[in-house]
């Protein structure tokens, strides 16, 4: 199984917290995802995280004292702090106890993925190692490729492909554009793109249902 840094967001489940569920889901294409609604044995539940993400309260405890009794408990994980509003001496104190970030709503999820890599990038070395679209992972270091859990053999030229795409999904791609990015050399038939992407498409859906791919006739692929 391809595995990613595991993000725990905590607040209450019935709380009003910061982050919808949307945003929730499209972090969950990012990150591995661990929702926890209880402050009982807190360092044994973030154990395995990478970084703690502070969405609203727990048991009526407000998110400012939350992270004042987990930073008590000598919890030092990387924190980003999800917050209505602050003052300056919320700020100041956050910061002096270690939060290393601090969002205020309303919360763009964009930028939220944004800060979260790069607080992994500074702390652990982490770099964008996994790329994630419907059922499909791909581990970049790896080069290992699953979908729907199960792992796909590709070759480098497939893979490279795969990742090209899903790095430019939902944008139309011309057929001279494939050929400089994957084959660098724009003098090679277009029909080779047809022939690699059906190829492709038989790895990765056997079963043609998914529809990936889009042929845009006269100009290339979408991938969707």
């Amino acid at each position: 199984m391809i595995t990613a840094a595991t993000i725990t967001i905590l607040g209450d489940k019935e709380g009003k917290g910061l982050l919808s569920p949307e945003a929730l889901q499209l972090l969950n294409e990012n990150f591995e995802i661990q929702q926890l609604h209880s402050i009982s044995n807190i360092n044994q539940e973030l154990e395995s995280a990478q970084l703690l993400v502070i969405n609203n309260g727990v048991g009526g405890v407000e998110r400012a004292d939350l992270f004042y009794y987990i930073r008590d408990k000598g919890c030092n994980l990387p924190t980003i702090f999800l917050t209505k509003s602050y003052s300056e001496e919320l700020v100041e104190s956050l910061f002096s106890l270690g939060v290393d970030d601090i969002m205020t709503a309303p919360i763009n999820t964009k930028e939220l993925i944004w800060r979260i890599k790069a607080i992994l990038r500074r702390t652990y070395g982490i770099k964008e190692d996994r790329l994630v679209h419907r059922d499909i992972a791909l581990d970049l270091n790896r080069r290992a490729c699953e979908v729907d859990g199960e792992v796909i053999n590709l070759t480098k030229l497939e893979f490279d492909l795969l990742q090209f795409f899903i790095e430019n999904r939902k944008k139309i791609l011309d057929r001279n554009q494939i050929l400089e990015q994957i084959w660098h050399d724009p003098t090679t038939k277009k029909r080779t793109i047809n022939v690699r992407i059906n190829r492709l498409i038989k790895k990765i859906d056997p079963d043609n249902t998914k529809n990936y791919f889009t042929a845009i006739r006269g100009i290339g692929y979408i991938f969707d």
